[in-house]
């Protein structure tokens, strides 16, 4: 998911990056996640807790983030894995 169309990212004037998750076809369980650009290093650790608890895409696709904030990109992320992405 770009953050070209996140509301903090295009706030702050950090229109570069973007946040890819992958999931198990099989199970749903989140395997890996891609993120690239402005506070990137405060979002981590969503995932990286997500991983070993092995969430699926269900789950992190009914986590309530807050708006606006750099982290609805792990959410949109997770729903266009899906291609049920909500802003593009």
């Amino acid at each position: 998911f770009p953050f070209r169309v996140n509301g903090k990212a295009i706030a702050a004037g950090e229109l570069d990056g973007f946040v890819k998750t992958v999931f198990d076809g099989k199970t749903g369980a989140l395997i890996g996640a891609h993120m690239i650009g402005h506070e990137v290093t405060e979002m981590i650790q969503g995932f990286a807790l997500a991983m070993p608890l092995e969430a699926t895409e269900a789950e992190l696709q009914a986590t309530v983030f807050p708006h606006p904030t750099m982290s609805e990109a792990m959410h949109e992320a997770s729903l266009d894995a899906y291609g049920k992405v909500l802003h593009i």
